[in-house]
């Protein structure tokens, strides 16, 4: 992911329950202009022992902005204007799979797009961008197994490899979607992978999904009935605690005894 004359300099996209890192060593904050209007919010530049890092909230540090109006586009150009070397996008899912509870962590390595009208390419603004880019797989390897390394180095408990789906958002699936979605093979869903993920292959940028699971999907055991939101606080805070020590972990601060 990284080269000799190119030092890593990685990218931490923040979702639900991660609007900020506060392990970020002489963090300040920097605006990026972008020629697609402005991202969600400043990018919060630092480092983490030494290493250069940028964070970005990607709903806004208020997280005000739904998923289906966050500007993608502007969020991944300013990001390759900063000259990141990889990205790692955070988020909260719903699980599908019987497998995966609340405060799981997933490292998808597929994904189906549910999405509509989210502006989805740089292709006829940006030069050397091809109209079709190959997307067979769409989250980067090397990241991936970088992740999937640190969490067992720290012995949690993840699963490396799975289906996010995609969904439009901002309001939460019925029981029939969600069928649907198991049905086509996802293993839990989420609003934000799409178009995030395909503009970051775009711009040649290595992008992986870090996913925390903080519900059963509707219809699924708990959620059976319905969603019980005032649960998913404890399990997101708890879930991001690990996120965190996974990306110390990542840049080689802190390693398990």
């Amino acid at each position: 992911m990284s080269t000799p004359d190119k030092p890593q300099f990685l990218a931490i996209i923040g979702g639900s329950g991660l609007n900020h890192l506060s392990i970020l060593e002489g963090a300040y904050r920097r605006f990026v202009r972008t020629p697609y209007g402005e991202p969600s919010c400043p990018m919060t530049l630092g480092s983490i022992c030494g290493h250069p890092m940028v964070f970005l909230a990607r709903h806004g540090h208020g997280h005000t902005i739904m998923p289906n109006e966050i500007n993608y586009r502007a969020n991944i150009w300013a990001l390759r204007k900063l000259d990141v070397t990889g990205i790692i996008a955070v988020g909260s899912v719903g699980s599908i799979h019987p497998v995966l509870g609340p405060g799981d962590l997933v490292i998808p390595d597929q994904l189906i797009d549910y999405t509509s009208g989210r502006p989805g390419t740089f292709f006829g603004s940006e030069p050397d961008i091809d109209m079709h880019v190959d997307f067979t797989h769409p989250f980067d390897v090397s990241l991936r197994e970088r992740l999937s390394g640190v969490a067992d180095l720290l012995g949690f408990n993840l699963r490396d490899g799975g289906v996010y789906g995609c969904t439009q958002g901002p309001r939460l699936e019925t029981a029939a979607e969600i069928r649907r979605l198991a049905g086509d093979g996802a293993d839990v869903v989420g609003m934000t992978a799409m178009p995030e993920a395909v503009l970051a292959r775009e711009l040649g940028i290595p992008y992986a999904q870090l996913n925390v699971v903080a519900n059963y999907a509707a219809g699924i055991r708990e959620s059976a009935q319905g969603i019980e939101f005032s649960a998913l606080g404890p399990v997101l805070e708890e879930a991001m605690c690990k996120v965190r020590l996974m990306i110390e972990t990542l840049v080689g601060c802190k390693m398990p005894a």
